[in-house]
């Protein structure tokens, strides 16, 4: 699937009002070789823990996007090379992570998208605390799973449906 999210926001001007179609803030950094990527999403809740973001990314992707609502937090990372490796492996399309990343060369290398607020060189903690497939807030919008989201250059949407 070809788009570019700036057309897609002038296709969808209705679902931008209506609240079905979110743009979310420009705050994320950009990772992995696909610049492009969209799909439903898959959506896990944790801090500072990434066991459960593992777990889930050993699972068949099937095109989907892993939204992982990390509160926010900069004080650690939750996806690094290897699980980037897995997410590439088990045909996941994306991570957007409201959070860090670090092995940013790993993640670079492999064939998925990845949106994260910064980079961290520390890993996080493992004691496997955390929620799936529940709504997240990710910088202020909600994420339901199932919700579309659609990243390139120039940002990420979340839809309620397909566009």
């Amino acid at each position: 699937m070809s788009f570019a999210t700036c057309d897609l926001c002038d296709a969808n001007e209705d679902k931008l009002a209506s609240g079905t179609l979110h743009v979310l803030p420009p705050i994320f950094a950009s990772f992995g070789r696909r610049q492009t990527f969209s799909g439903p999403a898959r959506t896990l809740k944790v801090f500072e823990d990434n066991v459960l973001v593992r777990a889930t990314l050993e699972t068949p992707g099937n095109g989907q996007v892993l939204v992982v609502d990390g509160g926010g937090s900069l004080r650690c990372a939750l996806v690094g090379g290897n699980l980037a490796q897995l997410a590439q492996d088990n045909g996941w399309t994306g991570i957007l992570v409201n959070g860090c990343v670090r092995d940013a060369a790993e993640l670079n290398a492999c064939d998925v998208g990845i949106r994260a607020l910064a980079t961290h060189p520390q890993r996080s903690f493992r004691k496997g605390a955390g929620d799936a497939d529940i709504k997240v807030g990710i910088a202020g919008v909600a994420v339901h799973p199932g919700d579309w989201i659609y990243a390139d250059v120039d940002g990420v949407l979340v839809a309620r449906t397909p566009l």
